[in-house]
């Protein structure tokens, strides 16, 4: 405990350096404003910002990448209650009892708890972050290449069992994301795969055009083809403050949120969006009054709310600790730290101490700035609603454009971001989750390489995966993860062809 206190204070003094602290600043800022702002979202925005990271340093850009992500589940809360329309895609819970306790003229309450709410869940996390960050770091030193082929393995099933929608859909996604990611040249034999003899295909896709395409460009082309109309509630919230009465209401729905989120935060495919709907489900279940819910119910918004900060915290864990994203946004930000030349991993707080409890000290730093910031802007935020699409769409595209060409001063790179886009686009339509590809994508390398690792070491034997302890547990926790949704399938058809029989 002793040293774990050391070395956070080691990461105070990097974080409350003048530049590291700038960039905790600005990213908790443009955060808030992309949570406030529909249809941009934290993971296009740290897109459009990966080119200005090369001249910052790994250390800061990592530090301003999780600013804007905890910004934006603070941000997303405002467009949920004021307009019903979720800023970020976790806040969609939040409109169904913040909106309507905006109706009642009870927006400054709503707003109140869900920044106090964020604040003391995210705090809350941060601190379970610094107390189990480092024991699993040192127990994922054991891991070695067959415990990460089985680790990975097991992450893009709770990805694709954790999505909504289709599993199917789900699969195809992983198929293709794991497709895409072995374009270019293969690492072990040196040839090109894929690239049709383009040299721009030489070095493989970007993650950065496509993630701009996947998500910035697609909302863009969504919104146009179905445009709604903003309708912003005329209430005030200058009394943000809640009562005793709320405090005493939201006490048990913030201390599960956190929990919940934290610990679905750390798995893989989890999420702030899969805590916040879990909270939310939670509250109403434990509820002495469920039929509140959805008619201005303050704990539908204390609880989804602590529940996705704690899950933006609890992101990092499979991180920092075993180099693994465990979601679309700690996806890019695996990206973002491995063009500066920074592997995260078990390694990480070893040989880069400075970066891993830098990042851990600023956010704790960024959760006072959040609190501060973002009660006395409410109005700001309320004004930044007014801009019109037709000046914001625009605007997002030119970013994306910018962002795109800026990478590799490319062209292609341009074209395709809006070959994405328009890929993406067919996606949301047809329900198919980009995110879900996008993990695959990042994943797909170093599980491969892991996978060929692990055969030279089996000697071509795949019985090396069943020979270890860890892989084998790894690999029956997939295999009941898998038969827990094929059995019910399987009982549902059976039924279904009993049922036509007795009917012939």
């Amino acid at each position: 405990m002793g040293d774990t206190l050391a070395l956070l204070a080691q990461g105070f003094a990097v974080a409350l350096q003048p530049g590291n602290l700038m960039l905790c600043l600005i990213g908790a800022a443009v955060g808030t404003l992309v949570g406030v702002l529909p249809g941009l979202g934290p993971v296009a925005t740290m897109a459009l910002l990966l080119p200005l990271t090369y001249s910052m340093g790994p250390t800061g850009a990592l530090i301003m990448f999780a600013g804007i992500y905890y910004g934006a589940m603070y941000g997303g809360s405002t467009t949920s209650i004021l307009l019903n329309i979720p800023g970020e895609a976790a806040s969609v819970i939040t409109c169904l009892d913040g909106h309507e306790m905006a109706r009642q003229g009870r927006a400054g309450p709503a707003l109140g708890m869900a920044a106090f709410g964020s604040f003391i869940a995210g705090t809350v996390s941060v601190m379970a972050l610094t107390l189990i960050a480092a024991p699993l770091a040192q127990f994922a030193l054991r891991f070695s290449y067959p415990e990460y082929v089985a680790l990975m393995l097991l992450g893009l099933l709770l990805v694709v069992f954790l999505a909504s929608g289709s599993l199917l859909k789900a699969f195809v996604m992983v198929g293709l994301g794991l497709l895409l990611s072995t374009v270019g040249q293969d690492v072990v034999s040196g040839t090109f795969r894929f690239t049709f003899g383009a040299p721009t295909l030489m070095d493989g896709l970007d993650i950065g055009p496509m993630i701009m395409g996947l998500f910035g460009v697609s909302e863009v082309l969504a919104n146009i083809a179905s445009p709604s109309e903003r309708v912003l509630v005329q209430t005030r919230v200058r009394d943000l403050l809640p009562s005793r009465e709320d405090w005493r209401r939201s006490g048990g729905p913030i201390t599960r949120g956190t929990v919940i989120g934290f610990l679905l935060g750390s798995l893989p495919g989890g999420g702030a969006i899969v805590a916040s709907f879990a909270s939310y489900a939670i509250e109403k279940r434990v509820s002495k009054t469920p039929e509140i819910f959805g008619k201005g119910a303050i704990e539908g918004v204390a609880g989804p709310e602590s529940a996705n900060n704690a899950a933006s915290v609890g992101s990092f864990v499979p991180l920092l600790t075993f180099g693994i994203p465990s979601n679309i946004v700690m996806a890019v930000v695996m990206g973002a730290l491995m063009v500066h030349g920074v592997t995260p991993g078990p390694l990480l707080i070893k040989e880069r101490p400075e970066l891993f409890w830098g990042v851990i000290a600023s956010m704790y730093l960024g959760n006072i700035v959040l609190l501060v910031l973002n009660l006395p802007m409410i109005a700001l935020w309320v004004q930044v609603l007014k801009i019109p699409y037709r000046v914001l769409f625009p605007v997002i595209l030119i970013f994306c454009a910018v962002g795109s060409y800026s990478m590799n001063n490319s062209l292609f790179d341009v074209y395709m971001m809006s070959v994405f886009g328009v890929i993406g686009y067919l996606m949301k339509r047809y329900g198919y989750e980009p995110a879900v590809l996008v993990l695959a994508f990042v994943i797909g390398p170093i599980m491969e390489q892991s996978l060929r690792q692990s055969l030279l070491l089996g000697d071509g034997s795949f019985t090396i995966f069943v020979t270890r302890p860890i892989p084998v547990v790894l690999l029956a926790a997939g295999l009941l993860l898998i038969l827990s949704s094929a059995i019910p399938a399987i009982g549902r058809r059976r039924r279904a062809i009993v049922a036509a029989a007795e009917i012939d």
